[in-house]
């Protein structure tokens, strides 16, 4: 038995004897197609030609810089298994606790420039902040000549940090102080000259002081009212000589003599600070306090994790920093309940202080080691804090 297959069935919407296209009409489907092709290919070279115009634009380099919050180092731990700070020559006991230095991250200018992209993710996160790039960097040097900089500020502040924590220990640190140049709107201007080595200084109410530290031109001058005419002695090529500087105000209640001093120290006990790739002043408090921590009993910290920032004097003073809102970001992000800011700094800190971390202002490194005894201890009730006021 066979079946036979359905018919097909075929569809048309033409009928099925309609007349042939006629040689006009198939010019006209013809030339439709062209314009439609035609049409089709601007669009799409236009599109890539602003696609582009867009990604040209996005990915040139834009007048920012972009500055992030970055890594923190503990100064009594190690560095890649390297002890960042180490002591030689003199007694040294365990830590406890982290005593975190923090750091910016900067991208923008030569040698790292940013572009459209870099600039709006920076915007949009909490953990950076965009800038004008001449505000964060200086445009007119190469990337080689700032890390030349970086290097040499880091270097400034490791020595500054081991003569003011050997100082406040009690130790005594030789120094040679020469005078490499004079401020041109303070008093010494035109009376001292480059190579002077300090000798001794006079005031009217204190007997001739020699100067064999930094500690005793920086005392003098801290007992010396501000407007005083003092008599410095100098070793000038061999000759000492005598030079009468009027002395202007220093901020806080002591004496300038308006000189840049170059300083050769005689350290009593050997302290080696190892930190790569991180320039820059701001480490100096930090790197005191973990000095100080190793060579006094007990833990200063008293196991607390404290991070902080702030340049360090030779004479002890805590100076102002670049970014202290990304370090405070920085600090709290690695796990740091407390945190030392310096006191000029605290315009910048009133309203931008990350929750779960309390600030306090600090401006010596005596106040800043005050503060941290206190976290140790658990009573912080009478530390200072940044205020509006």
């Amino acid at each position: 038995m066979s079946t036979q297959a359905p018919e097909s069935v075929m569809h048309s919407d033409q009928p099925e004897h309609s007349a042939p296209p006629t040689p006009g009409g198939r010019w006209r489907a013809l030339r439709r197609r062209l314009v439609l092709t035609n049409r089709s290919i601007t669009m799409t070279i236009s599109g890539l030609a602003a696609f582009g115009l867009l990604l040209t634009m996005i990915l040139q380099p834009v007048p920012f810089a972009v500055q992030g919050a970055g890594p923190t180092f503990d100064t009594l731990g190690s560095v890649n298994d390297v002890p960042l700070i180490t002591v030689e020559g003199a007694e040294t006991y365990p830590t406890e606790g982290e005593l975190r230095l923090t750091t910016v991250t900067t991208a923008g200018g030569p040698g790292f420039p940013v572009d459209v992209g870099s600039v709006i993710r920076g915007w949009l996160s909490a953990g950076q902040r965009v800038v004008p790039v001449e505000t964060a960097v200086d445009p007119s040097l190469t990337q080689e000549e700032q890390d030349l900089i970086g290097a040499q500020q880091m270097s400034s502040s490791q020595e500054n940090a081991t003569v003011s924590a050997l100082t406040a220990l009690g130790y005594d640190v030789p120094a040679t102080l020469t005078i490499s140049g004079a401020d041109p709107d303070r008093g010494a201007a035109g009376t001292v000259e480059q190579g002077d080595v300090i000798a001794s200084i006079r005031t009217p109410d204190l007997p001739t002081t020699t100067i064999t530290t930094y500690a005793d031109l920086d005392d003098a001058l801290e007992a010396t009212p501000p407007g005083t005419a003092v008599t410095l002695g100098v070793d000038r090529n061999g000759v000492a000589t005598d030079v009468e500087i009027l002395t202007t105000d220093d901020g806080s209640g002591g004496s300038l003599l308006g000189i840049y001093l170059s300083a050769e120290f005689e350290f009593p006990v050997e302290v080696d600070i190892k930190i790569e790739n991180v320039g820059g002043p701001s480490a100096g408090t930090m790197f005191a306090l973990g000095i100080i921590d190793q060579m006094t009993p007990g833990a200063l910290t008293g196991g607390e994790v404290i991070a902080g920032t702030g340049t360090m004097s030779l004479g002890g003073d805590v100076g102002p920093i670049g970014g202290i809102t990304l370090k405070m970001y920085a600090a709290e992000r690695d796990g740091a309940d407390f945190f030392l800011a310096p006191a000029d700094n605290c315009g910048e800190v009133v309203g931008n202080v990350p929750d779960g971390l309390e600030v306090f202002r600090v401006a010596t490194l005596d106040e800043a080691r005050t503060a941290v005894e206190a976290i140790a201890a658990g009573d912080t009730s009478d530390l200072p804090v940044c205020t509006t006021g």
